[in-house]
């Protein structure tokens, strides 16, 4: 048998480049996912150097200034402090549940990313159901907070479980019921749909205009579901001492930490998405509407430039939200149920059947 050795050398090099294809199809793949987890890592840790530095502010006092250039590396000082630190476990808790409650809690959050269109097709995967999927995949965090608490065997963490679940319940269904109304008025569920529905019009055709009362009880729910003062409840330090992170330490604690900045983050970027017209620079263009097409001229100077409208938007509104923490005072638990169940939610319902009714009479 005689072996041809020039379709030997031709077999070799067709398999090497095939391999060499299905090499760069998973690098291709992973970029785009570590771009964003790159972005998410910074993004949290400017909203920790902005807090420290607005709360400073506000209290008339001195932020951090020693680690890094005024104080820009003092978050990845807490970061690289907390991982030296000992995982300590309670001795008569649940150890599966008190392990597994906080990468529950962060991996929720995290998965909520992948339907944010940070700019014109700068998305990790525009899906149909891209707002239901958010609301689905973030309620799951609840019930990592209420594994922490009840693993914890500590009745504090139980008490800051119990209140978590309850207040998430209380919260989740008026932001359902915004969320809907946005769908209805945009006719899809995509978030790249909704924001691309609101640049028809320009600065006037923001869903922050078109649906005023939706978009306070979103702003409200949202900082509910954040757990942020004045919704802070479920670890209110003078009542129960940190709530369901009391017997965590290291990096453990530290997860906890992540995902409330992490959570943070993913609403306010919600709220520009649904309400602010995402990565659209609509306000210079109420007298000037044929510059709507900036984005699509140049596809790298576009898609930079969206990004940093969008973030932009976002951390006005992460403003807003860390003078709210540090301006009033937290609700009582009864005051935060009613205030969900016999306020907002009747409210929410109502937008609903208005929004339902508008889009009916308009057809």
């Amino acid at each position: 048998m005689i072996i041809n050795t020039t379709e030997l050398e031709a077999i070799n090099s067709f398999s090497r480049v095939g391999y060499l294809k299905e090499v760069y199809g998973i690098i291709w793949i992973l970029v785009p996912i570590l771009t964003l987890v790159l972005g998410i890592t910074l993004g949290v840790l400017v909203i920790v150097w902005l807090e420290r530095e607005i709360s400073a502010g506000i209290q008339q006092r001195i932020g951090p200034e020693y680690t890094g250039p005024w104080g820009l590396l003092q978050a990845l000082a807490d970061g690289t402090k907390l991982l030296l630190k000992e995982n300590l476990r309670p001795s008569r808790g649940d150890t599966r549940l008190f392990s597994i409650g906080p990468s529950i809690a962060v991996i929720s959050i995290l998965l909520s990313y992948s339907v944010i269109p940070f700019s014109y097709r700068f998305i990790l995967s525009d899906l149909s159901i891209g707002v239901f999927l958010w609301i689905s995949v973030s309620s799951l965090a609840p019930v990592g907070l209420l594994m922490a608490g009840y693993g914890s065997n500590n009745k504090y963490s139980f008490l800051g479980g119990l209140r978590a679940a309850a207040q998430s319940i209380s919260y989740e269904i008026p932001l359902t019921l915004c969320v809907l109304s946005i769908s209805l008025l945009s006719n899809s569920s995509s978030t790249v749909d909704i924001v691309e529905a609101q640049a028809k019009y320009g600065f006037w055709g923001w869903n922050l205009w078109r649906q005023p009362i939706g978009f306070i009880i979103f702003l409200i729910s949202s900082l509910a579901e954040c757990e942020r003062l004045p919704f802070d409840l479920p670890e209110a330090e003078e009542e129960l001492v940190a709530g369901y992170q009391t017997e965590y330490s290291g990096i453990k604690f530290g997860l906890f930490y992540v995902a409330s900045y992490l959570n943070l983050l993913i609403s306010s970027l919600f709220v520009t998405v649904l309400y602010l017209g995402g990565w659209n620079f609509s306000i210079p263009y109420i007298f000037v509407p044929e510059l709507f097409d900036i984005n699509k001229r140049s596809q790298v100077f576009g898609i930079l430039i969206g990004i940093f409208i969008t973030l932009a938007k976002t951390y006005l509104f992460l403003f807003s939200s860390i003078v709210t923490r540090w301006t009033l005072p937290r609700l009582r638990m009864d005051q935060l149920l009613n205030l969900g169940w016999k306020f907002l939610l009747p409210i929410s319902l109502g937008n609903l059947l208005l929004t339902t009714s508008f889009q009916l009479f308009s057809l």
